[in-house]
């Protein structure tokens, strides 16, 4: 599969174990789970997020699920582990200290993120341009949503879940090679079908 090992982008999307009604009465993933924000909607949920890593130009190499309530500066370790070149995340995966920075280039990974806040951000159009290349994640993620119905959580254990959210993957990147065999460009998946 074609992708450029050096680039990639990361974010992560929410995953609700059960309605937020009966959140205090669910069972399923009652260590894991907690409660997080979902900025999509603008709601408070239960569950878990998924955090992947998305290499250019549109495979999923790495993802990893952790409760809601866990920053996703904190997960940026496990994605970025064995790996070089940059990271592009969203307003979340900025980070002010010059310490974390440093860190980060010594394990060679630049981690590139707009300002936090967009109001007072000293540089919109650099800040513009990181967005519309990180909005390639944002069409993985409709993928998965729509076309795999990986929101829709019956699993009862967190093994289970996982190997769900494996054949998930798999079946998307399966696409993409799918897609890039009939000359198509790589997140093309619907002319798979009529194909």
């Amino acid at each position: 599969m074609p992708h450029d090992e050096q680039f990639a982008i990361i974010d992560s999307f929410p995953l609700p174990v059960c309605q937020f009604a009966r959140a205090h009465r669910c069972r399923r993933f009652r260590a894991e789970a907690a409660f997080g924000k979902d900025t999509l909607v603008r709601q408070t949920f239960y569950g878990l997020r998924v955090h992947v890593r998305l290499e250019w130009p549109g495979v999923i190499t790495r993802f990893g699920v952790a409760p809601a309530n866990v920053h996703e500066l904190a997960v940026v370790p496990a994605l970025a582990e064995q790996t070089t070149g940059t990271l592009v995340g969203d307003r979340n995966y900025w980070s002010p200290t010059p310490t974390t920075t440093a860190e980060w280039r010594r394990h060679s990974v630049e981690l590139l993120a707009p300002y936090r806040s967009a109001k007072r951000d000293p540089h919109p159009r650099w800040s513009a341009r990181l967005s519309r290349v990180r909005y390639r994640i944002d069409t993985v993620f409709g993928q998965l949503v729509d076309r795999c119905a990986v929101k829709r959580v019956w699993a009862r254990d967190l093994w289970h879940l996982s190997n769900r959210l494996l054949r998930k993957v798999l079946m998307h990147t399966l696409a993409i090679l799918l897609t890039v065999d009939l000359g198509n460009p790589p997140l093309h998946l619907a002319q798979v079908v009529a194909s």
